[in-house]
């Protein structure tokens, strides 16, 4: 089930033919959310950040290279001149042995770069799941809006004929009257229906990231688990929100390590050179054969053995175990979680089939119903009433209809979400690499410059605004108390 499941869009998009063949499709719609979603840019954003962690657990390792400059000048002296010099210096150290501070730091870090690598694919996964609903909202909330005005203008042809009639007698006014009250009803819903749509278009930008223009239907979805079992089993074994708590319990065991390691030793090679310029006052500082430059030199091995720091590693160490608890009581609810969401899906995928296939008879039946009160009524054993009755009910089952196909797709797509089969590698898109976690990892991992910063950061995810908007006007409010600068933050 991995790795093709939108490989079928382009196929669906060739065989609808005539206007489908501008539409946009559904891998279409997921190639642009991927590109430009700001959730998921800002994911990426987040496990760049969590690359630079390794470069800087790798720097405790290295060398520490300082200088030191300094111009002093003596204002007074006891029993000579006063005297000027000029002193440059460079110090080095590096870590012969600490404890296993530095590997464990490291491994800690990779592994928080794995948490961070599943936190995007879970990330693509939700967001891909989004996009699938609002997708299927804006072809669900269009095929309501198109029954509605299809309702209305039945209902106005209808309306028009019950008038003709009343006016030869054939009618009465009551039969106008429910006329006029269904098509008021119909117009009503119509409007509720455009307002939906409205709504659901705006959703698709807000995720997607434009307004949709004509959207194909979606490809069908690839073979999903017979029985729920089968579906909290494969979830378990793919769901990225598993493999990212996983990785944080490693890390904060390997945390653990890392404080404990202020209980030992730590070894260090020292190196220093010193040049010292006396600016010509020398002979007044030390007499008259003193240099006026001096330069020093030294190397040693300097050690330090921690021996009582008050308590203060032991109560790291217990603080490190607690979150390192407290991870794994995250795990267990994480793995709760997951085995409900793919249950749950399962579930209502498995309603919305059934719900198909009872509003598919509902709508055949309906429709035959409505053609034999019509044919009743020109007969004159059924009345006006009973064919707008009919209509209505024909209008409720289509409408339930579209939504539980609509239902079945998201929720099957949720599954695949919930077996952790609906990240980007799944999607198979073309027209693009992949965004490659591995490349920035690469670049970063080992760098050991001080001075490489990166570009200017720029958002890179799609504004859907033309331009800014414009800033408010300043509210004028009382003036502070004095020595009083705070400022509460709006809630959110």
């Amino acid at each position: 089930m991995r790795g093709g499941y939108l490989a079928a869009v382009g196929v669906a998009a060739l065989t609808v033919g005539g206007a489908a063949d501008a539409a946009e499709s559904l891998r279409d719609a997921l190639a642009r959310t991927y590109n430009s979603n700001p959730t998921i840019m800002g994911q990426r954003a987040q496990l760049r950040s969590l690359d630079e962690g390794v470069a800087i657990a790798r720097a405790q390792g290295r060398p520490q290279i300082s200088g030191t400059a300094g111009v002093n000048q003596d204002l007074t002296r006891t029993g000579g001149g006063n005297g000027r010099n000029l002193s440059a210096g460079v110090d080095v150290s590096y870590p012969l042995f600490n404890g296993g501070r530095v590997r464990n730091s490291i491994r800690a870090a990779d592994e928080r770069v794995l948490a961070g690598r599943a936190n995007l694919k879970a990330t693509e996964g939700d967001i891909f799941t989004e996009a699938v609903g609002a997708y299927m909202d804006v072809i669900r909330d269009r095929s309501i809006v198109d029954l509605n005005r299809n309702q209305v203008r039945v209902l106005e042809t209808n309306l028009q004929a019950t008038r003709d009639r009343f006016e030869v007698g054939d009618l009465t006014r009551t039969d106008v009257a429910q006329s006029e009250a269904r098509l008021a009803l119909a117009q009503s819903n119509l409007a509720g229906a455009e307002g939906r749509l409205q709504g659901s278009e705006e959703n698709y930008r807000r995720v997607i990231g434009d307004l949709p223009d004509e959207l194909a239907p979606p490809p069908p979805l690839p073979p999903l688990p017979t029985n729920p079992d089968q579906a909290v089993e494969i979830a378990l074994a793919n769901n990225s929100d598993v493999a990212s708590l996983a990785a944080q319990i490693r890390a904060s065991g390997l945390d653990v390590s890392v404080a404990r390691a202020d209980r030992l030793p730590t070894v260090n090679a020292i190196g220093s050179g010193r040049e010292t310029n006396y600016l010509g006052t020398a002979d007044t500082q030390f007499g008259p054969l003193a240099p006026n430059n001096t330069v020093s030199t030294g190397l040693g091995v300097q050690a330090r053995i921690p021996i009582y720091q008050g308590g203060l590693v032991g109560a790291r160490v217990r603080q490190l175990q607690s979150v390192q608890s407290q991870l794994l009581e995250r795990g267990v609810e994480v793995e709760r979680s997951v085995v409900a969401q793919a249950r749950a899906a399962f579930a209502s995928f498995q309603a919305a089939q059934l719900a198909i296939r009872s509003n598919e008879t509902a709508v055949a039946a309906n429709t035959l119903a409505l053609e034999g009160t019509r044919a009743e009524q020109t007969v004159g054993t059924r009345n006006v009433l009973d064919v707008l009755n009919a209509e209505q009910e024909l209008l409720n089952s289509q409408v339930a209809l579209v939504t539980a196909r609509r239902d079945e797709y998201v929720a099957g797509f949720a599954l695949l979400n919930a077996m952790g089969q609906a990240d980007a590698e799944d999607m198979n898109f073309d027209g693009g690499a992949l965004y490659d976690p591995m490349v920035h990892y690469r670049q970063v991992s080992h760098r050991a410059s001080d001075w490489r910063d990166d570009a200017a950061p720029q958002p890179v995810s799609t504004r859907t605004v033309t331009t800014p908007a414009p800033a408010a006007a300043p509210v004028p409010g009382p003036t502070p108390a004095a020595g009083n600068n705070s400022v509460t933050p709006p809630r959110r």
